[in-house]
Protein backbone atom coordinates (compact mmCIF):
# COMPACT_ATOMS: atom_id res chain seq x y z
CA UNK A 1 0.00 0.00 0.00
CA UNK A 2 2.60 2.49 0.96
CA UNK A 3 4.76 1.66 -2.12
CA UNK A 4 1.44 2.56 -4.49
CA UNK A 5 1.04 5.61 -2.13
CA UNK A 6 4.20 7.37 -3.56
CA UNK A 7 4.32 5.95 -7.01
CA UNK A 8 1.10 7.34 -7.26
CA UNK A 9 2.33 10.90 -5.29
CA UNK A 10 5.43 10.82 -8.20
CA UNK A 11 3.27 10.29 -10.90
CA UNK A 12 1.45 12.94 -10.04
CA UNK A 13 4.17 15.40 -10.03
CA UNK A 14 5.40 14.72 -13.41
CA UNK A 15 2.18 15.65 -15.19
CA UNK A 16 2.09 18.86 -13.72
CA UNK A 17 5.35 19.15 -14.81
CA UNK A 18 4.52 18.80 -18.23
CA UNK A 19 1.30 20.89 -17.47
CA UNK A 20 3.75 23.67 -15.96
CA UNK A 21 5.28 23.90 -19.58
CA UNK A 22 2.07 24.92 -20.64
CA UNK A 23 1.32 27.57 -18.47
CA UNK A 24 4.95 28.96 -18.34
CA UNK A 25 5.08 29.14 -22.05
CA UNK A 26 2.87 31.93 -21.48
CA UNK A 27 5.15 34.32 -19.69
CA UNK A 28 5.32 37.50 -20.47
CA UNK A 29 2.40 38.34 -22.26
CA UNK A 30 0.38 40.56 -23.98
CA UNK A 31 -0.29 44.45 -22.46
CA UNK A 32 -2.41 46.59 -22.83
CA UNK A 33 -4.73 44.30 -25.43
CA UNK A 34 -1.95 42.30 -26.90
CA UNK A 35 1.98 41.66 -26.96
CA UNK A 36 2.41 44.53 -30.02
CA UNK A 37 3.21 47.88 -28.74
CA UNK A 38 2.77 50.77 -30.36
CA UNK A 39 5.48 52.61 -28.30
CA UNK A 40 8.66 52.16 -30.41
CA UNK A 41 10.21 55.40 -29.66
CA UNK A 42 8.83 57.58 -32.19
CA UNK A 43 6.44 60.53 -31.85
CA UNK A 44 3.54 58.30 -31.78
CA UNK A 45 4.22 57.83 -28.47
CA UNK A 46 3.35 61.50 -27.51
CA UNK A 47 -0.14 60.58 -30.02
CA UNK A 48 -1.29 57.55 -28.08
CA UNK A 49 -1.05 56.32 -31.57
CA UNK A 50 -3.56 58.26 -32.71
CA UNK A 51 -3.16 58.74 -36.86
CA UNK A 52 -1.11 55.72 -36.50
CA UNK A 53 -1.58 54.66 -40.06
CA UNK A 54 -1.70 58.31 -41.21
CA UNK A 55 0.38 60.66 -39.78
CA UNK A 56 3.11 60.01 -42.12
CA UNK A 57 5.15 62.91 -41.37
CA UNK A 58 8.97 61.01 -40.48
CA UNK A 59 10.29 57.67 -41.73
CA UNK A 60 8.47 55.91 -38.82
CA UNK A 61 6.50 55.54 -41.31
CA UNK A 62 7.98 52.76 -42.85
CA UNK A 63 6.90 50.73 -39.99
CA UNK A 64 3.46 52.32 -39.18
CA UNK A 65 2.51 52.42 -43.02
CA UNK A 66 4.72 52.28 -46.03
CA UNK A 67 3.01 53.75 -48.34
CA UNK A 68 3.38 56.97 -46.65
CA UNK A 69 7.23 57.02 -47.58
CA UNK A 70 5.59 58.49 -50.58
CA UNK A 71 4.89 61.89 -48.60
CA UNK A 72 8.43 62.30 -47.49
CA UNK A 73 11.08 64.64 -49.02
CA UNK A 74 14.04 63.13 -50.07
CA UNK A 75 16.00 60.48 -47.97
CA UNK A 76 15.32 60.27 -44.00
CA UNK A 77 16.46 59.01 -41.34
CA UNK A 78 14.80 58.29 -38.11
CA UNK A 79 16.36 57.08 -34.49
CA UNK A 80 13.76 56.19 -31.36
CA UNK A 81 14.68 55.38 -28.35
CA UNK A 82 12.66 54.06 -25.51
CA UNK A 83 12.63 52.99 -21.54
CA UNK A 84 9.16 51.96 -19.97
CA UNK A 85 8.52 51.11 -16.64
CA UNK A 86 5.84 48.73 -15.27
CA UNK A 87 4.53 49.22 -12.33
CA UNK A 88 2.72 45.97 -11.60
CA UNK A 89 2.73 44.27 -7.78
CA UNK A 90 1.08 41.30 -6.59
CA UNK A 91 -1.63 41.85 -3.47
CA UNK A 92 -1.71 38.29 -1.79
CA UNK A 93 -5.33 37.25 -0.91
CA UNK A 94 -6.21 34.88 2.16
CA UNK A 95 -7.53 32.32 -0.10
CA UNK A 96 -4.15 31.65 -1.77
CA UNK A 97 -2.89 28.43 0.07
CA UNK A 98 -0.40 29.17 2.93
CA UNK A 99 2.20 27.02 1.68
CA UNK A 100 3.18 28.66 -0.51
CA UNK A 101 4.38 31.56 1.85
CA UNK A 102 3.68 35.42 1.86
CA UNK A 103 6.33 36.37 -1.13
CA UNK A 104 4.50 38.71 -3.09
CA UNK A 105 6.64 38.55 -6.20
CA UNK A 106 8.20 42.34 -5.79
CA UNK A 107 7.53 44.10 -9.16
CA UNK A 108 7.95 41.53 -12.23
CA UNK A 109 7.95 44.10 -15.18
CA UNK A 110 10.15 47.50 -13.72
CA UNK A 111 12.64 49.55 -16.22
CA UNK A 112 12.71 47.53 -19.83
CA UNK A 113 14.60 49.41 -23.02
CA UNK A 114 13.12 49.78 -26.57
CA UNK A 115 13.06 51.92 -29.99
CA UNK A 116 14.00 52.09 -33.71
CA UNK A 117 15.74 52.68 -36.77
CA UNK A 118 14.07 53.78 -39.62
CA UNK A 119 15.64 54.72 -43.28
CA UNK A 120 13.45 56.00 -46.14
CA UNK A 121 15.26 56.47 -49.74
CA UNK A 122 13.72 58.46 -52.61
CA UNK A 123 14.23 56.56 -56.25
CA UNK A 124 12.20 59.13 -57.81
CA UNK A 125 8.91 61.12 -56.36
CA UNK A 126 6.68 58.77 -56.82
CA UNK A 127 9.09 55.26 -55.76
CA UNK A 128 10.42 54.86 -52.36
CA UNK A 129 12.27 52.21 -50.45
CA UNK A 130 12.41 51.94 -46.76
CA UNK A 131 13.99 49.78 -43.77
CA UNK A 132 13.70 49.56 -40.42
CA UNK A 133 14.49 47.58 -37.33
CA UNK A 134 12.54 47.72 -34.48
CA UNK A 135 10.91 45.48 -31.98
CA UNK A 136 6.93 46.22 -31.47
CA UNK A 137 6.29 42.69 -29.77
CA UNK A 138 6.69 41.21 -26.62
CA UNK A 139 7.75 41.73 -22.99
CA UNK A 140 9.94 40.59 -20.15
CA UNK A 141 9.24 40.11 -16.53
CA UNK A 142 11.33 38.64 -13.31
CA UNK A 143 9.24 37.31 -10.28
CA UNK A 144 10.76 37.11 -6.79
CA UNK A 145 12.38 33.41 -7.37
CA UNK A 146 9.90 32.45 -4.09
CA UNK A 147 6.58 34.55 -4.76
CA UNK A 148 3.56 32.52 -4.21
CA UNK A 149 3.24 32.32 -7.80
CA UNK A 150 6.62 30.47 -8.63
CA UNK A 151 5.00 27.19 -9.87
CA UNK A 152 3.05 29.01 -12.56
CA UNK A 153 5.83 31.80 -13.35
CA UNK A 154 9.11 33.44 -12.49
CA UNK A 155 10.91 34.48 -15.01
CA UNK A 156 9.56 35.16 -19.09
CA UNK A 157 10.62 37.12 -22.32
CA UNK A 158 8.70 36.26 -25.29
CA UNK A 159 10.35 39.02 -27.88
CA UNK A 160 9.79 39.90 -31.80
CA UNK A 161 12.85 42.07 -33.18
CA UNK A 162 11.80 42.89 -36.49
CA UNK A 163 13.46 43.70 -40.26
CA UNK A 164 11.39 45.49 -42.53
CA UNK A 165 12.47 45.80 -46.14
CA UNK A 166 9.61 47.99 -47.31
CA UNK A 167 8.60 49.79 -51.02
CA UNK A 168 5.63 52.41 -51.97
CA UNK A 169 4.87 53.62 -55.23
CA UNK A 170 2.78 56.49 -55.80
CA UNK A 171 -0.19 55.51 -58.05
CA UNK A 172 -2.12 58.57 -58.28
CA UNK A 173 -1.99 62.31 -56.71
CA UNK A 174 -4.54 60.81 -54.25
CA UNK A 175 -3.35 57.12 -53.80
CA UNK A 176 0.38 55.73 -52.70
CA UNK A 177 0.42 51.61 -52.02
CA UNK A 178 3.01 50.28 -49.70
CA UNK A 179 4.55 46.95 -48.53
CA UNK A 180 6.76 45.22 -46.35
CA UNK A 181 8.42 42.13 -45.47
CA UNK A 182 8.53 41.15 -41.24
CA UNK A 183 11.02 39.06 -40.96
CA UNK A 184 11.13 38.69 -36.67
CA UNK A 185 13.50 36.85 -34.85
CA UNK A 186 11.67 35.75 -32.14
CA UNK A 187 13.45 35.17 -28.79
CA UNK A 188 12.02 32.94 -25.98
CA UNK A 189 13.06 32.30 -22.37
CA UNK A 190 11.29 30.82 -19.46
CA UNK A 191 11.70 29.23 -15.80
CA UNK A 192 8.87 28.17 -13.52
CA UNK A 193 9.54 26.45 -10.38
CA UNK A 194 8.46 22.85 -9.80
CA UNK A 195 7.49 20.97 -6.85
CA UNK A 196 9.49 18.53 -5.34
CA UNK A 197 6.95 17.17 -3.08
CA UNK A 198 9.28 15.95 -0.37
CA UNK A 199 9.55 17.56 2.64
CA UNK A 200 12.70 19.95 3.37
CA UNK A 201 13.49 19.32 -0.30
CA UNK A 202 13.90 22.77 -1.97
CA UNK A 203 11.71 23.48 -5.47
CA UNK A 204 13.73 22.41 -8.67
CA UNK A 205 13.54 24.61 -11.35
CA UNK A 206 12.37 24.41 -15.38
CA UNK A 207 13.86 26.52 -17.91
CA UNK A 208 13.11 26.85 -22.08
CA UNK A 209 15.59 28.73 -24.21
CA UNK A 210 15.29 29.35 -27.92
CA UNK A 211 15.09 31.73 -30.96
CA UNK A 212 13.28 31.25 -34.14
CA UNK A 213 12.93 33.33 -37.34
CA UNK A 214 9.49 33.98 -38.79
CA UNK A 215 7.99 35.82 -41.72
CA UNK A 216 5.05 37.79 -42.71
CA UNK A 217 3.93 40.65 -45.04
CA UNK A 218 2.37 44.38 -44.25
CA UNK A 219 0.66 45.97 -46.69
CA UNK A 220 -0.68 49.74 -46.53
CA UNK A 221 -2.93 52.59 -48.56
CA UNK A 222 -3.03 56.05 -47.99
CA UNK A 223 -5.48 58.04 -49.81
CA UNK A 224 -4.98 61.83 -49.47
CA UNK A 225 -8.45 63.23 -50.38
CA UNK A 226 -6.94 66.74 -50.44
CA UNK A 227 -3.46 68.62 -49.23
CA UNK A 228 -4.62 68.31 -45.62
CA UNK A 229 -6.98 65.79 -45.30
CA UNK A 230 -5.69 61.93 -45.74
CA UNK A 231 -6.38 58.42 -44.77
CA UNK A 232 -4.32 55.21 -44.02
CA UNK A 233 -5.37 51.72 -44.06
CA UNK A 234 -2.87 48.75 -43.20
CA UNK A 235 -2.74 45.34 -42.75
CA UNK A 236 -0.09 43.09 -41.10
CA UNK A 237 -0.31 39.53 -41.94
CA UNK A 238 0.40 36.64 -38.81
CA UNK A 239 4.35 35.40 -38.39
CA UNK A 240 4.74 32.19 -36.88
CA UNK A 241 7.24 31.67 -34.34
CA UNK A 242 7.65 27.57 -34.12
CA UNK A 243 9.71 27.68 -30.83
CA UNK A 244 11.10 24.30 -30.24
CA UNK A 245 13.00 23.54 -26.80
CA UNK A 246 14.42 21.07 -24.67
CA UNK A 247 13.47 21.40 -21.44
CA UNK A 248 16.18 22.09 -18.70
CA UNK A 249 15.57 20.57 -15.19
CA UNK A 250 17.44 21.53 -12.61
CA UNK A 251 16.92 20.90 -8.63
CA UNK A 252 15.30 17.60 -9.24
CA UNK A 253 14.72 15.29 -5.94
CA UNK A 254 15.50 11.61 -7.20
CA UNK A 255 12.02 10.47 -7.48
CA UNK A 256 10.37 12.77 -9.81
CA UNK A 257 13.94 12.70 -11.34
CA UNK A 258 13.32 8.84 -12.15
CA UNK A 259 9.91 9.41 -12.90
CA UNK A 260 10.61 12.49 -15.42
CA UNK A 261 13.29 9.89 -17.10
CA UNK A 262 10.95 7.05 -17.62
CA UNK A 263 8.62 9.11 -19.58
CA UNK A 264 11.24 10.65 -21.71
CA UNK A 265 10.70 13.79 -20.34
CA UNK A 266 14.23 14.68 -19.08
CA UNK A 267 15.38 14.74 -23.12
CA UNK A 268 12.00 15.23 -24.82
CA UNK A 269 11.70 18.41 -27.40
CA UNK A 270 8.57 20.86 -26.93
CA UNK A 271 7.31 22.48 -29.91
CA UNK A 272 5.01 25.60 -29.41
CA UNK A 273 4.04 27.19 -32.39
CA UNK A 274 3.28 30.76 -31.67
CA UNK A 275 1.31 32.74 -33.42
CA UNK A 276 1.95 36.82 -33.71
CA UNK A 277 -1.54 37.90 -34.53
CA UNK A 278 -2.86 39.44 -37.69
CA UNK A 279 -4.20 42.90 -37.57
CA UNK A 280 -5.91 45.93 -39.60
CA UNK A 281 -6.19 49.26 -39.14
CA UNK A 282 -7.61 52.48 -40.12
CA UNK A 283 -6.63 55.79 -39.39
CA UNK A 284 -7.02 59.37 -40.38
CA UNK A 285 -5.41 63.26 -40.68
CA UNK A 286 -7.02 65.94 -40.97
CA UNK A 287 -5.38 69.36 -40.58
CA UNK A 288 -7.88 72.17 -39.22
CA UNK A 289 -5.98 75.54 -40.08
CA UNK A 290 -2.20 76.54 -39.70
CA UNK A 291 -2.57 75.39 -36.40
CA UNK A 292 -4.40 72.30 -35.80
CA UNK A 293 -5.03 69.08 -36.30
CA UNK A 294 -6.67 65.82 -35.60
CA UNK A 295 -5.90 62.18 -36.03
CA UNK A 296 -7.49 59.45 -34.79
CA UNK A 297 -7.21 55.35 -35.76
CA UNK A 298 -9.44 52.03 -35.22
CA UNK A 299 -8.03 48.77 -34.85
CA UNK A 300 -8.43 45.19 -34.93
CA UNK A 301 -6.04 42.46 -33.66
CA UNK A 302 -6.55 38.45 -33.98
CA UNK A 303 -5.54 37.41 -30.33
CA UNK A 304 -7.80 34.22 -30.33
CA UNK A 305 -5.34 32.88 -32.76
CA UNK A 306 -2.34 33.37 -30.15
CA UNK A 307 -3.86 31.82 -27.37
CA UNK A 308 -4.28 28.44 -29.42
CA UNK A 309 -0.96 26.72 -28.75
CA UNK A 310 -0.43 23.54 -28.87
CA UNK A 311 2.57 21.86 -26.87
CA UNK A 312 3.97 18.79 -27.81
CA UNK A 313 6.84 16.50 -25.79
CA UNK A 314 8.25 14.12 -28.16
CA UNK A 315 9.70 10.78 -27.12
CA UNK A 316 9.82 7.97 -29.66
CA UNK A 317 9.19 5.25 -26.68
CA UNK A 318 6.56 7.06 -25.06
CA UNK A 319 5.24 10.22 -26.92
CA UNK A 320 3.18 12.58 -25.48
CA UNK A 321 1.29 15.33 -26.39
CA UNK A 322 -0.64 17.98 -24.94
CA UNK A 323 -2.89 21.03 -26.16
CA UNK A 324 -4.33 24.28 -24.13
CA UNK A 325 -6.39 27.31 -25.09
CA UNK A 326 -5.63 29.87 -23.32
CA UNK A 327 -8.64 31.56 -24.36
CA UNK A 328 -7.73 34.82 -25.75
CA UNK A 329 -10.10 37.33 -27.29
CA UNK A 330 -9.48 39.38 -30.53
CA UNK A 331 -8.79 43.04 -29.55
CA UNK A 332 -9.74 46.55 -30.50
CA UNK A 333 -7.90 49.49 -30.16
CA UNK A 334 -9.45 53.39 -31.08
CA UNK A 335 -7.67 56.55 -30.55
CA UNK A 336 -7.99 60.29 -30.63
CA UNK A 337 -5.25 63.08 -30.66
CA UNK A 338 -4.32 66.40 -32.27
CA UNK A 339 -1.12 68.51 -32.77
CA UNK A 340 -1.49 72.08 -32.12
CA UNK A 341 1.78 74.16 -33.69
CA UNK A 342 2.99 76.82 -30.95
CA UNK A 343 5.29 78.68 -33.24
CA UNK A 344 7.34 77.25 -36.57
CA UNK A 345 10.02 75.49 -34.63
CA UNK A 346 8.06 73.58 -32.12
CA UNK A 347 4.64 71.26 -32.14
CA UNK A 348 2.69 69.80 -29.50
CA UNK A 349 1.23 66.26 -30.18
CA UNK A 350 -1.46 64.87 -27.58
CA UNK A 351 -3.75 61.83 -27.22
CA UNK A 352 -5.77 59.17 -26.07
CA UNK A 353 -6.44 55.80 -26.30
CA UNK A 354 -8.03 52.74 -25.70
CA UNK A 355 -7.60 48.78 -25.82
CA UNK A 356 -9.91 46.02 -25.22
CA UNK A 357 -9.30 43.02 -23.20
CA UNK A 358 -8.20 40.20 -24.54
CA UNK A 359 -8.66 37.93 -21.12
CA UNK A 360 -11.37 36.94 -18.73
CA UNK A 361 -11.10 40.13 -16.36
CA UNK A 362 -11.91 38.04 -13.44
CA UNK A 363 -9.21 35.36 -13.81
CA UNK A 364 -5.86 36.74 -15.55
CA UNK A 365 -2.80 35.18 -15.47
CA UNK A 366 -0.08 35.62 -13.29
CA UNK A 367 2.00 34.95 -16.35
CA UNK A 368 -0.46 37.84 -18.19
CA UNK A 369 -0.63 40.70 -15.93
CA UNK A 370 -2.52 42.80 -18.29
CA UNK A 371 -5.81 43.49 -19.53
CA UNK A 372 -8.13 45.85 -21.30
CA UNK A 373 -6.10 49.59 -20.82
CA UNK A 374 -6.02 53.05 -21.76
CA UNK A 375 -3.47 55.63 -22.94
CA UNK A 376 -2.57 58.56 -22.50
CA UNK A 377 0.46 60.76 -24.22
CA UNK A 378 2.06 63.84 -24.59
CA UNK A 379 5.33 65.35 -26.59
CA UNK A 380 6.93 67.95 -28.44
CA UNK A 381 8.60 67.93 -31.98
CA UNK A 382 11.18 70.58 -32.72
CA UNK A 383 12.67 71.55 -36.11
CA UNK A 384 16.15 72.88 -35.87
CA UNK A 385 16.94 73.26 -39.12
CA UNK A 386 15.90 71.76 -42.41
CA UNK A 387 17.80 69.15 -41.89
CA UNK A 388 17.27 68.06 -38.75
CA UNK A 389 14.59 67.72 -36.03
CA UNK A 390 14.29 66.14 -32.87
CA UNK A 391 11.25 65.25 -30.03
CA UNK A 392 10.48 64.01 -26.81
CA UNK A 393 6.98 61.96 -25.92
CA UNK A 394 5.49 60.67 -22.53
CA UNK A 395 3.23 57.60 -22.35
CA UNK A 396 1.21 56.34 -19.78
CA UNK A 397 -0.92 53.15 -20.12
CA UNK A 398 -3.32 52.35 -17.42
CA UNK A 399 -4.45 48.74 -16.73
CA UNK A 400 -6.88 48.94 -13.53
CA UNK A 401 -7.06 46.29 -11.02
CA UNK A 402 -6.69 42.64 -12.47
CA UNK A 403 -8.07 39.82 -10.33
CA UNK A 404 -6.13 36.30 -10.32
CA UNK A 405 -8.05 33.15 -9.07
CA UNK A 406 -5.95 29.99 -10.52
CA UNK A 407 -6.66 26.91 -8.57
CA UNK A 408 -4.80 23.70 -8.39
CA UNK A 409 -5.78 20.55 -8.77
CA UNK A 410 -4.24 18.92 -6.01
CA UNK A 411 -2.69 20.76 -2.69
CA UNK A 412 0.84 21.79 -2.66
CA UNK A 413 1.79 18.78 0.15
CA UNK A 414 0.83 16.35 -2.78
CA UNK A 415 2.51 18.24 -5.91
CA UNK A 416 0.10 20.98 -6.70
CA UNK A 417 0.68 24.24 -7.60
CA UNK A 418 -1.71 25.33 -5.07
CA UNK A 419 -4.53 28.01 -5.02
CA UNK A 420 -2.77 31.51 -6.23
CA UNK A 421 -5.74 34.30 -5.09
CA UNK A 422 -5.28 38.07 -5.40
CA UNK A 423 -5.12 40.98 -7.23
CA UNK A 424 -2.63 43.48 -9.52
CA UNK A 425 -4.22 46.55 -8.34
CA UNK A 426 -4.04 49.82 -10.09
CA UNK A 427 -1.65 48.23 -12.66
CA UNK A 428 0.03 50.70 -15.27
CA UNK A 429 3.36 51.01 -17.48
CA UNK A 430 5.01 54.68 -17.99
CA UNK A 431 6.51 54.99 -21.25
CA UNK A 432 9.58 58.06 -22.23
CA UNK A 433 10.88 58.46 -25.46
CA UNK A 434 12.63 61.01 -27.82
CA UNK A 435 13.23 60.74 -31.25
CA UNK A 436 15.95 62.56 -33.86
CA UNK A 437 15.37 62.95 -37.71
CA UNK A 438 17.75 63.70 -40.41
CA UNK A 439 16.92 64.58 -43.82
CA UNK A 440 19.54 64.42 -46.77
Amino acid sequence: MKTSRVRRSWQQPALIVVAGLVSALGASQPHAGGLILYEVGTADVGLASAGYNARAQDASTVLTNPAGMTRLEGNQFLLGIQALYGDLKFSIDARTSPELGRDNGGNPVGWFPGGGVFFSYSVSPELKLGLAITGNFGLSEKYNSNWVGRYYVQEGTLLGVSLLPSIAYKVTDKLSLGASLNIMYGILKNQVAINNVLPGLPDGQLKLDDNVWGLGVNLGLLYELSPGTRFGLTYNSQVSLDFKAQPQFSGLGPGLFTVLANRGLLTANIDLGLKVPQGVMGSVFHQLDDRWALLGSVGWQQWSKFGKAEVNISDTTNPISLTTNLNYKDTWHVAAGAQYRISDPWLLNFGIAYDSAFQDSSNVSPALPANAAWRFGVGAQNVVSKTFNWGISGEYAYGGNLDVNKQSTLPVALGGRGNLVGSFNNTGIFFIAANFNWKF
